[in-house]
């Protein structure tokens, strides 16, 4: 394996080390490592509290919704369901996937409508959501495959709805991280802000782009508001 080693520090403290190269990783073979990762990690994952950025980034996009009349939103990365939660408890019929499913037992129990599905098979009709919400979740995704994640997940909102893409960012690293604390190690693709905009906007218009600057992590955080166009 080949060991690379970004500018950006790691949550541990030291500096990233990554296994393999950029052209080593597809999405679809990363499905089966993310998920045990995932399943592995769902009990230590619902017990966390929300850091107050990922709140007030949450509730920034809950008034753009309500200001749009939004119904329906699916969120995608969904985890344990504390986000769809608040999102259904402030009124909006909410659908939850993830592709762990350790994760969607949780969310069910929840009462959440959950289901296990992967960005590529989302498995819903076209046009059948108002808006779609994913936080850190599509840095799971090799840049080679995110235009046709951003193209499945256009496809399911309806033309003008919105969607959120909130991702720690970085200098445009990506691989499996050797400090990650859950087994099997997960691999992350660390975007710059102008990559992921760039990516972004051959299927959405731009609504808003913002960094937002925290305290508790070493990436910063890249906060995505999109909007389907209406043609």
């Amino acid at each position: 394996m080949v060991r690379r080693s970004p500018s950006s520090g790691s949550a541990a403290g030291g500096p990233i080390r990554y296994k393999g190269t950029v052209t080593s990783f597809r999405y679809d073979d990363l499905l089966d490592r993310l998920r045990t990762a995932y399943d592995g990690g769902a009990a230590m994952r619902d017990a966390e509290i929300k850091a107050e950025w990922k709140l007030v980034e949450r509730s920034a996009f809950l008034t753009r919704l309500r200001d749009a009349k939004a119904v329906r939103l699916l969120e995608i990365g969904a985890g344990t369901g504390h986000d769809s939660v608040f999102f259904r408890d402030n009124g909006l019929t909410v659908v939850a996937t993830d592709l762990s499913p350790q994760m969607v037992a949780r969310c069910r129990a929840k009462g959440l409508d959950a289901h296990v599905r992967d960005f590529l098979n989302l498995g819903f009709p076209p046009a059948s959501f108002d808006a779609v919400y994913a936080v850190n979740c599509l840095l799971h995704v090799p840049t080679a495959d995110l235009p046709a994640v951003l193209a499945a997940i256009r496809d399911v909102l309806v033309p003008g709805g919105l969607f959120f893409l909130g991702a720690y960012g970085g200098v445009g690293e990506e691989g499996i991280v050797e400090w990650d604390r859950h087994e099997p190690h997960r691999f992350f693709a660390w975007r710059g802000e102008e990559q992921m905009i760039d990516a972004a906007r051959e299927y959405f218009d731009v609504v808003d782009s913002h960094r937002v600057a925290m305290t508790d992590h070493d990436h910063h955080f890249h906060s995505l508001t999109l909007r389907r166009p209406a043609g």
